[in-house]
């Protein structure tokens, strides 16, 4: 059974050429430093072109190994937080299957523990 992350954001309106090229450069920007060639990373959707489907939607599988867990969470998580804060005008939703993960305005988004460094040596011994 996997865990996967989504992230959707919604608004009336589309978006912007502006927004557009910041999505795109926050995408590509994540791919150059995301740390795992082998793990699924921020995927995006096509949009379906509709009016009532959403800005930007998306979903990433998380790892198995416990000791990829942890980094490829906050690395995904950190893009989403890059997202949201290019589309200030949108409604999010992030979750992690039934779990959602809640957002700060200093922060972004992100969990519990998720960068503490004994928990994620702990995680890279199992």
């Amino acid at each position: 059974m996997s865990v996967s992350l989504y992230y959707t954001a919604r608004r009336a309106e589309p978006l912007t050429d502006g927004e557009s090229a910041a999505v795109e450069r926050v995408v590509t920007a994540h791919r150059a430093t995301f740390p795992y060639d082998d793990e699924e990373s921020l995927y995006l959707y096509e949009p379906d072109g509709g009016d009532d489907g959403p800005l930007l939607d998306g979903s990433t599988k998380m790892p198995f190994d416990p000791g990829r867990l942890l980094p490829v969470l906050a690395h995904v998580l950190d893009s989403v937080t890059e997202l949201r804060r290019s589309l200030p005008a949108a409604s999010w939703h992030v979750h992690l299957d039934d779990l959602d993960i809640p957002w700060d305005e200093t922060e972004g988004y992100a969990l519990p523990g998720m960068r503490d460094a004994d928990l994620l040596a702990e995680l890279e011994g199992l």
